[in-house]
């Protein structure tokens, strides 16, 4: 049987489910939220008299649910109007409903009594062969429908979503002892290709993978703090990116998930392991320090303080306090370095930096070792018990935790021979398996052999299964698949007659070295291959131009010099566009200013569903001149001539899309922006990017690819101009844009009107390119441009001058 998800529905509306319910609305699954009835009115209800029997009233949390989603920051929603794909109800008049769905989501109270009785009446109303499952943290899946007969049961399993649901990649799934094997095979390809999930197979044992390993992590970290009496600032500064962790290191996660809410997770495992398992519960038991501070409500970030609070300082300007765990007092944070901190910041990847950080010997160093230790040895004592395998265990904590590497690449990377003389030199019994693994002459849990890996399974070594869909520029590389490269991008084989160009400058900023390679791509696809493929696997696409180069020609006054860096860029975009091969971008996460401009020559776009799309140059003093203004104006004009509409409502929203740098929240919103045409598309899981750009070459090349014609592009003239600069005008009226902001429009509608040609003229792509380059030299030379670009390379943000 083919079986599908069209419809789903969702049992509690608190902020874990209405958020999965706004994902799956933003996959294009039709949803209904349901919640319990209110207990009593509200004072605003009673006072309107709202009859307690009416839907308004009965439905009233799932709709407050609805309404929160809208406002939350940042969105649940991948644009606005996909709330509509949500509907509301309740569980006392609205459970027959469930009948019509192909997919049941509970999230309701972490209760066990609770959630057995709801399934005792879902199953009244349960249709055979619809899937079941619960968002549960940690409660036993088997115990949860052990009262239910084994139709329901072997539909049910546990989804557990990692918070928020939208930006986590993580999913544990959990089948339960009568799962039926291929409901849990569909579940899983699901979850993956449908809502974009990393997908690990998890046992029904309390915490399941992620949240039993990192929370056993957190809190022997607070442990070696007491004992060693380090700081807040100190510990968090060993537990970030130094160990391969977020930003957010140790107590920044805690503030941000709730000390409450950790401490409930901390007690679900501490309550349910066995009385034999005295070592494992002892440290699982909540230490002093977060009782006290749940105690005085002081529980992260939703309190206004946890582990930091932001207070403001003497001069109006915010100021972050850690807690002094002494005193249970807030102090101005500090700033934490040592020799070990500091290898570890200068060396390259994950690996090295850990490396660094526990091979530099100081007290920091020591610190890292003393919280990575027992996380290695837990890891591998429970391989068996909460997984399968270490591959879970590893991807877990990547997709759960955002750690770079899971415990076992960890182990790897620092060396398992000599970290295992070290633990055992230091009294740290060893778990049985591995030193059976290393006596039998392994060094390390995984190994590459050609294009395929392997990890070790029972002491033998297991191959991970290739996914067709999934393209790895490294693993390319490493199989010596560059065509081209220089310092700032290369020229990737992808297989079967298509190329990528790749990426891999600093920040992935544009300089002249991408540009090179992207003039030398272009010559090498138009007389070798079938098509070419934009993508790369860095933290962001691409986040503009090299600033500095350009802020280092104006300070000199090398005015002909920027000028000749803003022709080759615009020339080498219209190379680019004019390759009479298919060409198809596949941008992720911060793709700005000339990262935008690199994409929309192509012939197709494949935005990741996490795509942040924006011309951005006006926060710079800027306007786009790499051909961003001369491609918004085109689409306007194109729409325009084929629905024989006014122009000017659609060039006043490109104008106030680029004036105000508005940046795209997903892929999908870059459509509302208007960044995106009909024919582009939206890829919702970030691993299949690469693989869908590389089809769509290949279905463009199939077609008997042509190469489109240039396109005359209509423009509005004077009068139109004037419509915009009327608009900026008013802002700056009304204090919302400052006299450099006002500049910077008037040229930019200057620039989209079509300069001084009359209104409705045909006009070249060139003759728009010149205009903005105009306008760039000019602006490049104000003194309120340079400041701002130059704030923007110290601080990171924008400068309002």
């Amino acid at each position: 049987m083919t079986r599908m998800i069209r419809r789903a529905a969702v049992l509690g509306s608190g902020v874990m489910g209405a958020a999965i319910a706004a994902h799956l609305a933003n996959v294009g699954i039709s949803c209904l939220l349901l919640d319990r009835v209110p207990d009593s009115r509200t004072k605003e209800e009673e006072a309107a008299d709202l009859n307690p029997a009416s839907s308004t009233f009965r439905n009233r949390l799932a709709a407050d649910a609805v309404a929160r989603l809208k406002k939350t920051n940042p969105s649940p929603l991948y644009s606005p109007e996909f709330v509509q794909r949500i509907q509301i109800g309740n569980i006392e008049d609205d459970l027959p409903s469930l009948s019509d769905v192909d997919w049941i989501i509970e999230v309701v109270t972490e209760s066990l009594p609770i959630k057995k009785g709801l399934y005792a009446r879902l199953e009244q109303v349960w249709k055979p062969g619809t899937i079941v499952s619960s968002n549960t943290s940690g409660i036993s899946i088997r115990e949860m429908v052990a009262d239910c007969g084994v139709g329901l049961r072997s539909h049910f399993l546990g989804t557990h979503f990692f918070n928020p649901p939208r930006y986590m990649k993580l999913l544990e799934i959990i089948p339960g002892p009568d799962t039926d094997p291929e409901i849990l095979a569909f579940m899983k390809q699901f979850a993956e290709k449908r809502l974009g999930k990393g997908v690990v197979q998890a046992k029904d044992t309390p915490n399941f993978i992620a949240n039993r390993i990192g929370t056993y992590g957190l809190l022997v970290t607070l442990q070696e703090m007491e004992r060693g009496g380090y700081s807040v600032e100190e510990v968090d500064a060993v537990t970030g990116p130094a160990l391969g962790r977020p930003k957010s290191a140790t107590f920044r996660t805690l503030d941000l998930v709730g000390l409450d809410t950790f401490v409930h997770v901390a007690n679900n495992v501490h309550s349910n392991l066995p009385e034999s398992a005295a070592e494992e519960r002892a440290v699982f038991q909540s230490p002093r320090v977060l009782t006290e501070l749940v105690q005085r409500g002081w529980i992260g970030e939703k309190s206004g303080q946890g582990f930091y609070k932001k207070v403001k300082g003497a001069d109006g300007k915010s100021v972050i306090e850690a807690l002094q765990l002494e005193t249970l007092t807030y102090e101005p944070s500090r700033k934490i370095t040592s020799a070990s901190l500091e290898a570890a910041k200068n060396a390259k990847g994950a690996r090295a930096r850990i490396k660094a950080l526990l091979g530099t010997n100081d007290t920091y160093s020591q610190l890292a070792w003393n919280i990575v230790k027992p996380v290695l040895i837990y890891a591998a004592e429970k391989v068996g018990e909460i997984a399968d395998s270490i591959v879970e265990i590893d991807q877990a904590m990547k997709w759960g935790f955002n750690w770079d590497l899971g415990p076992f690449e960890t182990w790897d990377a620092i060396g398992v021979r000599a970290s295992i003389a070290r633990m055992e030199a230091e009294g740290t019994i060893v778990p049985a398996w591995v030193k059976e693994w290393v006596e039998q002459g392994h060094d390390t849990f995984y190994q590459q052999q050609e294009d395929r890996l392997f990890y070790t399974h029972q002491q033998t070594w297991e191959g991970i299964e290739a996914n067709p869909e999934y393209i790895s520029l490294a693993q390319l590389k490493q199989q010596k698949k560059i065509i081209r490269s220089n310092s700032g991008a290369s020229l990737i084989d992808l297989g079967d007659g298509v190329a990528c160009l790749e990426f891999h400058s600093p920040n992935n900023a544009i300089g002249v070295d991408i540009l090179s390679m992207i003039q030398q791509s272009v010559e090498e696809v138009r007389r070798n291959w079938r098509g070419l493929v934009l993508a790369n696997e860095g933290k962001n696409f691409c986040v503009g131009a090299n600033l500095m180069l350009l802020l280092m020609e104006a300070q000199d006054g090398e005015w002909d010099e920027v000028d000749n860096i803003i022709r080759t860029f615009q020339n080498t975009m219209l190379t680019l566009k004019r390759l009479d091969k298919p060409v198809v971008a596949a941008p992720h996460r911060m793709t700005l200013g000339g990262g935008v401009e690199v994409c929309m020559p192509a012939d197709q776009i494949l935005f990741a569903a996490e795509t942040y799309f924006g011309l951005v140059e006006t926060g710079v003093g800027l306007i786009p001149a790499g051909g961003g203004c001369k491609e918004m104006a085109l689409r306007v004009s194109r729409s325009a001539i084929d629905r024989d509409e006014d122009m000017q409502p659609f060039m006043n929203k490109v104008f106030e899309t680029i004036a105000l740098a508005k940046v795209s929240t997903s892929g999908d919103d870059a459509r509302n922006l208007h960044f995106a045409q009909l024919h582009d598309r939206v890829i919702i899981h970030p691993d299949y990017r690469i693989y869908e750009a590389k089809q769509a070459v290949l279905a463009m090349d199939r077609s008997g690819y042509t190469l489109p014609p240039e396109e005359p592009i209509r423009v509005l003239g004077e009068d139109g101009r004037a419509v915009m600069q009327l608009g900026a005008l008013q802002m700056h009226q009304g204090g919302y844009i400052s006299d450099h902001d006002l500049l910077i429009a008037k040229k930019l509608a200057h620039v989209l009107a079509g300069g001084h040609a009359p209104a409705g003229s045909l006009v070249s792509e060139q003759y728009m390119l010149d205009l903005e380059r105009e306008a760039f030299l000019s602006l490049s030379g104000e003194p309120k441009t340079m400041q701002r670009i130059q704030y923007t390379l110290s601080k990171g943000k924008p400068l309002r001058n």
